[in-house]
């Protein structure tokens, strides 16, 4: 299936879930500055990629590695608090790390100005 096949069949939320899946094997990887190099220009803007590395650093490495990470929602949305108006896609995912054995992931894609998704927000909780 080509990729311009897939984008006139697939939903945003199966859009986004891929461009998040990748991002996040980024992050997994612990690839701090390569996710930052990827993401949305939105989340480049608020958070700059020294910044973003160090928090991301310290968060992940008090979770330990990535046990297991489970889609729980999927809800497309053109608004969010805070953030201009736009396509965006609120995926939750159920994890468990290490040293944190539940975890609620939040990674919000966003449709940028050349079509493509890339992730404009990551949190965990």
């Amino acid at each position: 299936m080509s990729a311009g096949l897939l984008s006139a069949t697939a939903k945003p939320e199966q859009e986004a879930q891929m461009a998040a899946g990748q991002w996040l094997a980024l992050i997994d990887a612990g690839k701090f500055a390569e996710g930052w190099k990827t993401a949305a220009a939105y989340l480049q803007k608020a958070a700059p990629q020294q910044q973003f590395i160090q928090s991301l650093d310290a968060v992940r490495k008090s979770l330990g590695k990535l046990v297991s990470r489970k889609l729980k929602s999927a809800k497309y949305t053109r608004s969010l608090p805070g953030a201009p108006d736009g396509e965006y896609v609120i995926l939750q995912f159920d994890s468990s790390f290490e040293k944190k054995k539940e975890a609620v992931e939040t990674v919000t894609p966003m449709r940028e100005k050349d079509g493509k998704w890339k992730v404009s927000g990551y949190f965990i909780k």
